[in-house]
């Protein structure tokens, strides 16, 4: 089992339950319809991996998002999280009307940077994702279309989420295509202080 990081606890999640269209710009820089209810996926626990692909079959696009781990039924956890996209396959399963498993949930299609407790108001929870130095992606819990309690009790309805399961709660606007040596750096942030950071380099 793959694992992630909880304050410095090793965690193996069991799966990752995915937020789409959470976000309204990001919907639209996409040419996507906002959804009438909330647009859930998962990934297994095989997608998890601390290796940033560029490539899987076909070019990756990135998405960076507030991760949330879950623990005795509540958000305990808080971290950054990438999700890869294979956006050709993803856009022709679409038109067919097809699930994006094969799209979202391959093999090293998650990766996070370390998880640290959720602060009291997670109303300012945000994110920001550099790529070489150079802002790409940044939004919050204020622009979320569904806030993490919304979801969270949206999936209690019809899911059992267990121990360490993480919670990816959409992307903002500025997705874009992974090149090879590329150093993307995620942080999660709590007002005007740094929560997590992680640094990855695309291979």
């Amino acid at each position: 089992m793959h694992k992630i990081t909880l304050d410095g606890l090793s965690i193996a999640p069991s799966k990752i339950v995915c937020i789409g269209r959470n976000y309204a710009a990001h919907i639209e820089e996409l040419g996507n319809e906002v959804p009438d209810d909330m647009v859930v996926f998962c990934k297994p626990n095989s997608a998890i991996s601390e290796t940033l692909l560029s490539y899987h079959e076909e070019p990756l696009h990135y998405e960076g998002e507030l991760a949330f781990v879950a623990i005795d039924g509540e958000l305990r956890g808080v971290g950054f999280g990438l999700d890869l996209t294979k956006r050709g396959l993803q856009s022709k399963l679409k038109k067919k009307g097809l699930p994006w498993e094969r799209a979202k949930s391959f093999d090293g299609s998650a990766l996070f940077g370390p998880f640290t407790r959720v602060p009291r108001n997670i109303e300012d929870l945000s994110l920001a994702l550099t790529v070489d130095g150079n802002p790409r992606q940044a939004g919050g819990v204020e622009l979320m279309m569904y806030k993490p309690s919304l979801i969270l009790r949206e999936l209690r309805k019809f899911m059992s989420l267990e121990d360490g399961d993480i919670i990816m709660t959409g992307t903002p606007a500025g997705v874009g295509s992974v090149l090879p040596g590329e150093n993307f750096e995620g942080k999660v942030i709590a007002g005007s202080k740094v929560l997590s950071s992680h640094l990855w380099v695309a291979q």
